[in-house]
């Protein structure tokens, strides 16, 4: 057998001559003429051999079949997905704009609540030891608006409702309450008393609440455990406070079979408002919902328009939405607003593109996909509509020193821990602010005059009395948007963090 050679071409007085020289000078194997025509140490199967093609390329074809086995190339199947999920056009189709706007909407109750497990399944572990040991309890949660609190007791409930037939456990009556819809604040024990005892006339001579004590207070054999979920608890709050004492005081009575679950967003509205509770040691339990992180809003919202079969934001237009939201208030209603706003934005711009003629038609296919994407642009719009408004506005334009009292005030009524103050502990945080910085402060007499022109301006609320320190200040304007008009600059938005 002929040892494996190559042919070059050499300058030579002769066109015709050739040189046959050996490239190799290892010891020569049989070999087929194939493979002496490929000119390759790379040995082919027979499946390769059959595979190839005399008008190819001998190397593109062994590509191709090691390709096709280790499926490289993918399934046409994922093709068809991927191209459909890029195929996003709410200008066209308006299908997909409903679809993403019912989304992103905060009535559409996501598939999983993310975020707020922890938070679940301690109300969820309460629930379960009351319902075992058929118990009374208090449960109250709290936390700043727009931070899951709702979505979550919904969650408890059908969470709460599966393990029960799985353990073969009595399901409690639930009675969802929203406070706010309640003409009467003592119509709370009326509903209560209906849901133990359905149907039955209710007598005259005594009120609801005097039955249900005397129901609680005497032994029923028969009578179902009542999960009473009362939302916006912070409307029941009453000049002389009764209305609060005396529900949360319904589930110490030696027969009670009520299981209380209170949601508002004041965090000590326990110790402020019902103080005999801890002298009689029935304090509630307390579950803290802390404002959502910046990561916590990306991975909700990536959990909303997971469903949908086409990329509707961009990663970055997300991620800024999240951040200024989780920076302002942490609040999930606004960041659903920024991300509808947003989408209106973008096609707005595509409608304008269109009717003047800019639109270019021949790109290709995936490129006009990425193009109707929510951009940054789009999200920044929307951010200055969702949070501007004459207010932010003002704030922008006041003196520096009124704008570290907002500051200041911000950061003491941050929490829902206080809803107002006095000019002496406004003050004192003031004083803080302007030490940390090494900004002369003003004295007590000019920050009460400052206090009144922010009054006049609408933005705060301040009371009267003989000492200027024990003056009642209180915040007239939403904090987030006095967070949103400062956080442009660094000064202020290093003091808000």
């Amino acid at each position: 057998m002929p040892a494996f050679a190559a042919l070059r071409q050499f300058p030579s007085s002769d066109p015709t001559s050739e040189t046959r020289v050996a490239v190799t000078p290892r010891k020569t194997r049989p070999r087929s003429d194939s493979d002496a025509a490929i000119g390759s140490p790379l040995r082919k199967s027979p499946r390769l051999l059959k595979e190839s093609t005399p008008h190819g390329s001998p190397t593109a074809n062994i590509r191709k079949c090691l390709k096709s086995s280790l499926n490289l190339s993918g399934s046409p199947q994922k093709k068809q997905l991927s191209e459909e999920r890029q195929n996003w056009n709410p200008r066209v189709d308006g299908t997909q704009r409903r679809a993403v706007n019912e989304a992103l909407h905060v009535s559409t109750a996501p598939a999983n609540a993310v975020c707020r497990e922890n938070e679940q399944n301690r109300i969820l572990d309460f629930c379960k030891k009351c319902v075992k040991e058929e118990k009374a309890g208090s449960l109250y949660v709290c936390g700043c608006p727009g931070t899951g609190k709702t979505l979550s007791m919904e969650k408890v409930k059908v969470m709460l409702a599966d393990w029960a037939n799985e353990e073969c456990v009595q399901y409690p009556d639930v009675l969802p309450i929203n406070c706010t819809s309640l003409a009467n604040m003592n119509d709370i024990f009326s509903k209560i008393l209906e849901q133990n005892h359905p149907g039955k006339k209710r007598s005259r001579s005594t009120s609801s609440l005097q039955q249900l004590q005397n129901l609680y207070s005497q032994q029923t054999p028969g009578m179902k455990m009542i999960l009473v979920i009362a939302d916006e608890l912070d409307y029941l709050i009453t000049r002389d406070r009764a209305v609060l004492h005396d529900l949360f005081m319904l589930t110490t009575l030696p027969f009670s079979r009520c299981i209380l679950l209170g949601v508002a967003n004041a965090i000590d509205l326990a110790d402020r408002f019902i103080p005999k509770l801890r002298s009689l040691n029935c304090k509630p339990m307390v579950i803290t919902f802390c404002a959502y992180s910046k990561d916590q809003i990306i991975n909700i919202l990536q959990e909303r328009l997971r469903a949908l079969p086409y990329t509707v934001f961009q990663p970055q237009a997300l991620e800024l939405c999240a951040r200024k939201v989780a920076a302002a208030s942490g609040d999930m209603r606004k960041a659903l607003a920024v991300c509808r706003s947003a989408i209106e934005m973008l096609i707005g711009d595509s409608t304008l593109s269109s009717l003047n003629g800019t639109e270019d038609h021949q790109k290709p296919a995936a490129n006009d996909s990425v193009s109707s994407q929510v951009r940054i642009d789009h999200v920044a719009a929307a951010l200055s509509k969702v949070y501007k408004s004459p207010v932010v506005d003002t704030i922008i334009s006041l003196p520096q020193h009124q704008q570290i009292m907002l500051c200041s005030a911000v950061k003491l009524f941050r929490g829902g821990k206080k809803k107002d103050t006095t000019l002496g502990e406004l003050n004192k945080y003031y004083v803080e602010v302007c030490k940390s910085t090494l900004i002369p402060p003003v004295g007590i007499l000019e920050l009460s005059s400052m206090c009144r022109v922010l009054d006049d301006q609408g933005i705060l609320k301040l009371g009267q009395s003989r000492d200027d320190k024990l003056r009642r200040v209180t915040l007239k304007v939403d904090g987030a948007d006095i967070v949103f008009a400062l956080q442009g600059v660094r000064f202020f938005r290093n003091c808000l963090q």
